[in-house]
């Protein structure tokens, strides 16, 4: 367990540990709570992504949803799979979101509340 102490400013965004990146394995995730938001961190293929856990869509609690692929542009009659482990499938009603851009797949306007992580000495902070 990460202490949630704070090493910024007073008044500004503040660096948050949260998680040991020792401890999330490629395409898995960790919840976390920080100030009372609901985040989960993503080991995205080796790089973390924190994103906030409610879908833009209908606030379904969207980093429950499984991370999977998608299909790929592909010739009729074919269905190419691609993009492994960087699409979350939102539990409620299947949007799919890039967890690497935080865009909905079905709409490039649309897309998830992620928040910038950097990992010093296998820490994983988040900045709020």
């Amino acid at each position: 367990m990460i202490e949630r102490a704070a090493a910024a400013t007073e008044t500004g965004p503040r660096q948050w540990p949260v998680a040991r990146a020792s401890e999330i394995a490629p395409g898995e995730r960790q919840f976390v709570d920080v100030k009372g938001h609901s985040i989960s961190v993503f080991n995205v293929n080796g790089e973390f992504i924190a994103v906030l856990n409610i879908c833009p869509h209908e606030l379904a609690p969207v980093c429950r949803g499984k991370v999977r692929g998608t299909t790929l542009p592909s010739p009729p009659g074919e269905y190419r799979w691609g993009r492994v482990r960087e699409i979350l499938a939102c539990p409620w009603h299947g949007w799919e979101f890039d967890l690497l851009t935080g865009k909905a797949l079905a709409d490039e306007r649309v897309r998830l509340r992620r928040y910038p992580v950097t990992v010093t000495d296998d820490v994983i902070s988040i900045m709020l």
